[in-house]
């Protein structure tokens, strides 16, 4: 019988949610939706000394803006559900709630041979570390040193039962067998094969806290949660062998999840996995949100950038999967439609922050005239700027394939809104002369006594021919007389600035311009 789908992204809450954990998120979230399955949300907040606060509501608020809703793990409210229900059967998804369970599964390892107590004190394991080293080897908790260190191993039986009794610093550990070739496969790396004897006694469990590794946890909320699929960052790679073993030891080969480890994300300049120091020192973010730290710190993020979450979105699907043909646009049903691991790429995506804003400024390009003009009357309320509806959407409709963001509309056409005060003084002394001031006074004056339809093709018609009927510099005259509408000589064209200014507004304009610029 065929298995439903299930897929879980399993963060920790140790600070904000950096891009290649989006990535990983969105990876699952198309997976699963492509397949008819679910996606669940997991909380892993089993280190409690990493702990964050504010960081799991983060991460669910990321994923929210980036339209990568679970299935499973958050309720209607947001909130990860704590509390098993008909939608929510396998709760609760925050792991330090689920504490009691993982430590009967401890047991059953102890029980069955495959795990061991740990009685090394951090002191002991130090000591061991320091003469491994003296020795030039580095020290490796294993089935040859676990020979001769503390533990249920070597003690008796009397004395391992007094140290459970007695102490609270005991670890359980995995009993990695010696010698054993453990055979993989991977969904993106292919075949795998590891030899155990390479491989380290991991803590599974730990008596401190009463709280599970990683290791652990995972494996035994994977099972339970019925996951069929784990697709995680290829930093995990390493602990592959060891959770293929641990489904071994429990007897849950039968419905062992497949796994796919995923690229990393790299720098965009040099080698290495891309870092929050990358972006604060190329001038880009590295979370999908502002974050602010415990200590005050703050980080930006994409949403507040100003990005499009389809254009976020967009772009780090193609940042280690490719579907193999020339497009780069897709809608999140597209990517669900035609997304396959099998196209995941088993090498490092560099990160690319240029093109980044060339995916916002496309999808800025799709968006419609009064979307956007939504948008950017949000932005003139907060500069206290009141216009019309219809022209700013108008204004929109003539700027917008100049723009990246909506934030670039006031820096483009602030001057359609109100008067320059000053003027760029490299642009006057290149373009405020006698004789293309008096050029321009004549323009001004045609466009006052213009009859003819206020459409923008049929006054820059009328305009051109007139500057070339009395045979004076077209670029110098235009210039000149952008200057004294917008502050510099550069900018829309002459037609578009009084379209929307108004006859008036270019009169008042050029008077101050003449009286402020002396001429």
């Amino acid at each position: 019988m065929t298995r439903k789908t299930r897929v879980r992204f399993a963060p920790s809450p140790t600070g904000p949610l950096h891009i290649g954990g989006v990535r990983t998120a969105l990876y699952n979230y198309l997976y699963a939706k492509q397949r008819g399955g679910d996606f669940i949300l997991r909380i892993e907040d089993t280190d409690s000394h990493r702990f964050v606060p504010g960081a799991e509501e983060y991460i669910i608020e990321s994923l929210r803006w980036c339209g990568i809703i679970p299935d499973e793990g958050v309720d209607e409210n947001g909130k990860i559900v704590s509390e098993p229900c008909a939608r929510h059967p396998h709760a609760p998804y925050r792991q330090s709630e689920r504490r009691p369970i993982y430590r009967k599964y401890a047991e059953q390892l102890v029980e069955s041979g495959n795990a061991y107590y740990a009685f090394d004190t951090a002191a002991e394991l130090e000591a061991a570390r320091s003469a491994a080293e003296s020795a030039g080897q580095t020290f490796i908790y294993n089935y040859e040193s676990r020979k001769h260190l503390r533990n249920s191993l070597t003690l008796s039986k009397e004395e391992t039962e007094r140290l459970l009794r007695e102490t609270t610093t005991w670890t359980i550990r995995f009993k990695m067998p010696e010698d054993t070739v453990v055979e993989m496969d991977d969904m993106v790396r292919g075949h795998i094969s590891v030899n155990s004897s390479t491989l380290d006694d991991k803590v599974l469990w730990k008596r401190a806290d009463e709280l599970p590794t990683y290791h652990l946890a995972n494996i035994v909320d994977d099972h339970l949660m019925e996951i069929t699929e784990v697709i995680r960052g290829e930093e995990w790679l390493p602990s592959l062998p060891l959770h293929f073993l641990l489904y071994k030891a429990f007897g849950w080969t039968e419905t062992q999840p497949r796994f796919a480890h995923l690229p990393l994300l790299l720098k965009p300049v040099g080698n290495g996995k891309l870092s929050k120091r990358d972006g604060d020192k190329l001038g880009f973010p590295v979370f999908p949100l502002k974050w602010v730290s415990p200590e005050g710190e703050v980080s930006r993020g994409y949403r507040e950038d100003g990005y499009f979450p389809e254009a976020f979105i967009n772009m780090l699907a193609l940042l280690g999967w490719n579907p193999g043909t020339e497009q780069e646009i897709f809608s999140l049903a597209e990517l669900v439609k035609e997304f396959s691991i099998a196209k995941v790429s088993k090498s490092g995506a560099k990160f690319n922050p240029d093109k980044t804003k060339w995916f916002n400024k496309e999808y800025l390009r799709m968006k419609s005239d009064e979307e956007l003009a939504a948008l950017f009357e949000k932005d003139l309320a907060g500069r206290d700027v009141v216009a019309s509806h219809e022209k700013v959407v108008g204004i929109v409709h003539l700027i917008k394939e100049r723009a990246t963001f909506v934030s670039d509309f006031w820096d483009i056409a602030w001057y359609l809104f109100k008067a320059p005060e000053s003027y760029a003084e490299k642009d006057a002394a290149k373009f405020w002369k006698i004789e293309n001031v008096e050029a321009a006074s004549k323009v001004v004056e045609r466009i006052l006594s213009y009859e003819g339809a206020w459409v923008k093709e049929d006054l820059e018609k009328d305009i051109e021919e007139f500057i070339r009927a009395n045979q004076w510099p077209m670029g110098k005259v235009m210039n000149c007389l952008r200057l004294a509408l917008t502050g510099c000589g550069s900018g829309l064209g002459i037609a578009d600035i009084v379209i929307f200014t108004g006859k008036e507004e270019l009169g008042r304009r050029f008077a101050k311009a003449k009286e402020t610029l002396n001429l």
